[in-house]
């Protein structure tokens, strides 16, 4: 399967609010990112971001290093489109998590909301993992967010990993230090509702 083209297909065919994942507001994600403590200048990756606000709502916190990483090209123009003339004040990256190379020790603070689930295959999630080690400073914050044990099976027409905070941590190792674990009740834009595990792990200070 092209993981690209299907991706293109989700985005082109549904509008935002007409997908699953949709959430006016991450406003767990940016109580936790802003529980971290980190400062206004950090600089913060959201993987998966997409069409999502999230990057609306740091810009408007002040965050001045906000980038979007996402593997359908409608999703980010999407983002573009909305955010309009401040979509120059964040950086926009259009690829595959598992294949590509971000900079070594370039960010403070790693968000996903919803990749990391579907990484099926253990290469892919090794992958991620080595990327994560090496993109991310020592001592820097992650926070993922993947469907609970009780979340649905399938996402997207997609078969999905749902995880507890103990296996998420055990994805990353000892190189990070399970910090805060919360469980959310996703409810849907059709009403049904789904089980989500959030993870904040930091990074040894090597």
């Amino acid at each position: 399967m092209n993981k690209q083209k299907h991706w293109e297909t989700v985005y082109q065919t549904k509008a935002r609010n007409e997908v699953s994942w949709f959430r006016e507001h991450l406003d767990t994600s940016l109580r936790m990112i802003q529980n971290t403590g980190v400062g206004k200048d950090t600089a913060i990756i959201d993987v998966g971001g997409g069409n999502s606000n999230l990057v609306d709502d740091l810009l408007e916190r002040g965050f001045v290093d906000v980038s979007v990483l996402d593997i359908s090209e409608s999703a980010i123009a999407d983002s573009r489109d909305r955010l309009g003339e401040k979509a120059d004040e964040a950086y926009w990256i259009t690829a595959d998590i598992t294949a590509i190379d971000l900079p070594q020790s370039k960010y403070d603070l790693w968000h996903d909301r919803a990749v990391f689930h579907f990484l099926t295959d253990e290469e892919d999630r090794r992958k991620y993992v080595e990327l994560v080690m090496r993109s991310l400073k020592p001592g820097g914050h992650i926070i993922v967010a993947s469907f609970g044990l009780e979340g649905p099976e399938r996402c997207s027409g997609l078969d999905v990993v749902r995880y507890s905070p103990e296996t998420m941590h055990h994805e990353f190792g000892n190189t990070f230090k399970l910090v805060e674990s919360v469980g959310e009740t996703h409810n849907t834009p059709f009403g049904t509702t789904q089980d989500f595990v959030y993870c904040y792990c930091r990074k040894a200070n090597l």
